[in-house]
């Protein structure tokens, strides 16, 4: 069972968020669920695409305000670990309701920290604090240490495939963000039974998703469409 491994590394939010939706619409090319790993080239944050721009300006002072591509709430990108996970319409993980997808997903996320000595639980029930934050308080099955959400994730399913856009905000005390990415790689292997191929991207997905940031997400008119 191959899986592609794309560390894309730090990137403009725009781009971030264009590169998943890119990677959504050519999946029935690369017929593979893509791993990607990436970071922020500076502090910004996410809200899910149902989301009032309205409301979540007075929320955060992060800038810029990107809607995602996925539901879910408001998520800070200064310092967090970010994930997605992109299936072609054809994969298994496509045909499981929302729910069993973001378990299975935090539970994956799980193992990769138990791995690396970090404990953390499986939310078993919801507790929102504040409507509308992603990490103010949590939904069930979101990945939780001492108490406190540390993992979300969000999902968008078109006819081309399945999206899960995920976000860690980690302790200082944890060890390096390079070693959960690691746990990860491992942990995909042993469990799932995943084959890690490289991933790099053609000239046209790159193309794309430049179009995309500068034609969608880096527009006003977007992100204050609602």
């Amino acid at each position: 069972m191959e899986w592609y491994l794309y560390r894309s590394g730090p990137g403009a939010p725009t781009f971030n968020m264009a590169m998943d939706e890119a990677l959504l619409e050519f999946m029935p090319q690369i017929d593979t669920p893509v791993l990607r790993f990436y970071g922020w080239a500076e502090p910004a944050a996410t809200f899910g695409y149902f989301q009032k721009y309205s409301e979540v300006e007075r929320a955060t002072r992060l800038r810029p305000l990107i809607r995602r591509p996925t539901g879910g709430g408001l998520v800070p990108h200064a310092a967090d670990w970010t994930y997605s996970l992109v299936f072609p319409a054809s994969h298994p993980w496509y045909r499981l309701r929302a729910a069993e997808s973001y378990r299975s997903v935090h539970a994956w996320v799980q193992a990769a920290f138990s791995l690396i000595g970090v404990p953390t639980e499986l939310a078993p029930n919801t507790c929102i604090v504040t409507q509308g934050q992603c990490f103010a308080g949590w939904e069930e099955s979101d990945l939780l240490w001492h108490g406190r959400k540390i993992a979300g994730a969000a999902q968008r399913r078109t006819r081309t495939g399945l999206l899960i856009q995920g976000s860690i905000q980690p302790a200082a005390e944890w060890p390096h963000r390079s070693a959960w990415e690691d746990a990860m790689i491992r942990t995909g292997a042993e469990r799932l039974g995943i084959h890690w191929a490289v991933f790099e991207p053609e000239p046209i997905l790159l193309e794309r998703a430049r179009e995309l940031a500068a034609r969608k997400y880096a527009l006003e008119s977007y992100n204050r469409k609602r």
